[in-house]
Formats: structure tokens, sequence, C-alpha cells
């Protein structure tokens, strides 16, 4: 009996996920326990591994395409049976997964499509319509492969699909070819005649082209359709967009903002980066800045809570969320991995898991205990030469700070003009939870710490 693997619910909110990379080709050999698939859910990209031992015999979901929780993605051949005979029943039975590849991953260079048949009568200029706008089926050439929203796109401007050319996988039409069908129509409207002669003005009686400009109706300029690239949405850039319009719609953000002059840890970071270069040992000004925000987190506990409705939860832990951003060729996005017990870790602790978290995030993926349970959340944009920006809470945390970079600028110390370091940074805050008040106490404990970096150090 043949081995179904179907996509799995790896995540308690997980619906679809996404096939990043087979780690298998049709015709291996699998054991049970090998990581054949990675998977990318609504959280992060985990590994897919074959529970039995088998071959290969086909794969039924390519890589790069989201289906739902439960869909059959792979068939494995177990011993005694035949490979071939298995993918032969699977292709026949579920088509190709190649067929459903998003529409973005079509070849770059695309045949001009068949130009859309055109009636000239004295009413205005249509497009020939016929039933195969509607229907699927082609004339005589077996089933018509047409996007849904090709399709939709056709009917709405009276396109015959017949006419049309398909530049997707397998000859299949697709938006983009609908859309080059419809400025074909548009154009040879604008150059329509109506089926009546042009007057042709004998050149003796013409009158200038100066004299026209008064008299007549100012010509209209046919402009080319906006030329557009679709990007498919991964799982985790919908989950990005999910969360991040249901924080803003429903926690009252508010902002405070404070500067921080950054001379003191600026010089010590630096004493503290040559001494343990022989160790392979380098803090960041971030490591510095999440052991400020955990120990300044227990002096203020509601800066550790959450809202809950009818009562605010306080957290015994103290778990810092630090935001990672994703490389652009796997999708680009945002994680947040979790920091546990950040305020009971040194400097060099931080540092490692730190550097441990973006590594494995950006090579990997991250798994749902490395992004879970944060308390508190720090987004670093200093590194891209960013002076001070504004971030949104990450749910159900109540405070999120958003850190600028350190810049040595001129400033005003002991009431003389010098050249510091400063560091602006802003806090978005939950007012259900975090007052004003509150807020800036906060940062003037946060102040402190940094100002003093060696508290940091106790």
């Amino acid at each position: 009996m043949s081995i179904t693997l179907t996509m799995p619910r790896l995540s308690d909110t997980m619906e679809q996920g996404t096939i990043i990379r087979w780690n298998v080709k049709e015709g291996q050999e699998v054991v049970s326990g090998a990581v054949v698939a990675d998977i990318e859910t609504d959280k992060a990209t985990m590994e897919l591994q074959a529970f039995d031992d088998g071959i290969v015999a086909k794969i039924l979901v390519g890589e790069g395409i989201q289906v739902p929780v439960g869909t059959p993605i792979a068939m494995i051949a177990e011993e005694g049976e035949d490979p071939a005979s298995i993918a032969s029943i699977a292709s026949s039975g579920s088509g190709s997964g190649s067929e459903s590849k998003n529409e973005s991953e079509r070849p770059a260079s695309v045949a001009a499509p068949s130009p859309v048949r055109v009636e000239a009568t004295k009413s205005p200029v249509v497009a020939s319509v016929s039933s195969a706008a509607a229907a699927p089926e082609g004339a005589g050439s077996g089933r018509m492969k047409v996007s849904p929203v090709a399709r939709r796109i056709a009917e709405e401007h009276a396109i015959d699909l017949r006419s049309v050319s398909g530049s997707g996988p397998g000859g299949r039409i697709i938006k983009r070819d609908v859309l080059a069908a419809v400025e074909t129509v548009a154009a040879n409207v604008a150059g329509a005649t109506d089926g009546v002669l042009p007057v042709q003005i004998p050149t003796a009686t013409r009158v200038p082209s100066q004299s026209l400009v008064s008299t007549t109706t100012p010509m209209v300029q046919h402009v080319a359709a906006l030329e557009s690239t679709e990007v498919a949405v991964s799982g985790m850039r919908q989950t990005i967009a999910r969360r991040l319009v249901e924080s803003k719609s429903t926690i009252p953000h508010y902002q405070v903002k404070m500067r921080f002059s950054m001379d003191a840890l600026m010089d010590l970071r630096k004493s503290f980066n040559e001494k343990l270069a022989a160790e392979g040992v380098k803090l960041s000004v971030n490591d510095f800045i999440v052991r400020a925000c955990a120990l300044s987190m227990g002096e203020h506990p509601m800066f550790n809570a959450s809202w809950a409705g009818d009562r605010i939860l306080v957290h015994g832990r103290v778990n810092v969320g630090i935001a990672i951003s994703m490389p652009e060729e796997r999708g680009g996005g945002l994680v947040v991995a979790s920091i546990r017990d950040a305020n009971l870790k040194s400097l060099r602790m931080i540092s490692a898991e730190s550097k441990y978290l973006a590594t494995k995030a950006r090579d990997k993926g991250l798994a749902t205990e490395d992004m879970s349970d944060s308390t508190f959340t720090i987004s670093n944009l200093g590194m891209f030469g960013v002076d001070d920006f504004t971030a949104i809470i990450n749910p159900p945390n109540s405070a999120i700070l958003a850190c600028g970079a350190a810049i040595e600028q001129p400033v005003v110390r002991d009431h003389q003009l010098a050249v510091g370091w400063e560091m602006s940074a802003t806090l978005s805050l939950d007012h259900r939870v975090i007052d004003g008040a509150m807020a800036a106490r906060y940062l003037g404990t946060l102040k402190a710490m940094i100002e003093e970096p060696m508290r940091l150090l106790a």
C-alpha cells in the first residue's frame, strides 16, 4: 500500500502551507526520519520528515506552491511496489502539481498575443464575444487552460479567449495575456472610423494647423496600460499583514520618544570587543539595549504585561523579542525571536543567542518555540543608518522599542559644545496597559542604564 504525504498542520493556527524546498527527488529512496521537504507555515519554516521507508514515486506539489492543510503533496512507494505505476495513478488522479504554479513563475519572455478580432460598424467598436469567454473548453483542442484571474478579466472586457495566446506554463492563458488583448482592443477602438472614409481637404484650401487650436477639441492622448509584475505573497507575509492590521486596529497605539547619550556605552563596547576579540566575541549595540530593556522591565512590571480584555496579565518571566529581517530571496518579511529570561543573562550570553537566532532565521527558519512567549519587543534599524522611526506593537506585547542609529554629532556636554554619540529611541505603547507617565518613567530608567552602562554588568 503506497504512502501519501499530505500537508501537515505544524501549528495550531496553520491553515495553509508552502513547499519552500524539496530535499528529495522522484525515484529517490528515503528512510524513516529523513527530512524530505521544508515547509513555510504561518509562523515559521519547518521540516517535514518521512515516517516510513520507501521510494519517492511522485511529487504532487511543486516548490513555491501554497496548499491547504491535508492536501496530498507526494506519494511514496513501499517495498515491493512499483513507483512508476503509483506515479501514473497519481498523475491521472490528481494532475500535475505544475499546473498550480503561481503566475509569478511564468517565463520572462512572452510571445505577443494574437490580435483580437474587431468588427467595424456604425456603432462603437466591440470585441467579438463567444461562449469561449465563459466556457473552459477550447474549439476542438481539448480543455483550455485559463487562470481564474484571466477568465474574470476576459469576461469583464468581453474578450474572446480563443483568440488569445497563452504565455503561462503549458500554454496557460494568464492575466497579462488578457490585459495585452484588452490594450489591443483599446488601440483599435481609438483608430476606428465607424466605416466612414476620412474627408480629404484639398491642399489649396487646407486651414493652417495654428488656426485650429482654438476651434477644435484637443486630441486625447492614449497612454499605454501600466505594466506590472505580480509577486506571490508567501504564507509568512500573509500572516505578517494580518497581525499588523489586527495590531493597529485593536490596540490604541501612542508613542513616546527620548534621546540617549551613547558616549559611555560606545567606549565600553569598544573596550570589551578589543579584549574579547581573541575569543571571537563581538558585542553589538543591540546587545546592550536588550540587557538594559530587560533590567528596566524588572523595575517597571507593566512593561512586562499584556491586555486580556477584562484584566491585565503581568508576566513572571522577562522574555525580550528581537525583530529579525529576512532576506528578500526568501520572501522578505520580519520575524521576532525570543530571548528568554533576558534579565538573567549576561551581555555575552545575549550576544551569542541573538547571533544564533538571526543566523537560524535567515538560513533555515525559526521553530515555533524560538518565536513564542516574548513579552516586550525591540526593533533596531540603526545598522541601516536610520535615525529614528516608530514601530507597530507585536501582540500580545504592550510595548515595542524602535531604535535608530548611534550617530556621532555636535552635542552639548556640561554646557559646552562638543562631539558625542547620540541615539534616538521611540516607544510604541498600548494605552490600555501603559499610561504616558508610566512610559516616561520607564524611559528614564532605560536612559540611566544606557548612559551608565557599567550598571548592565551587575
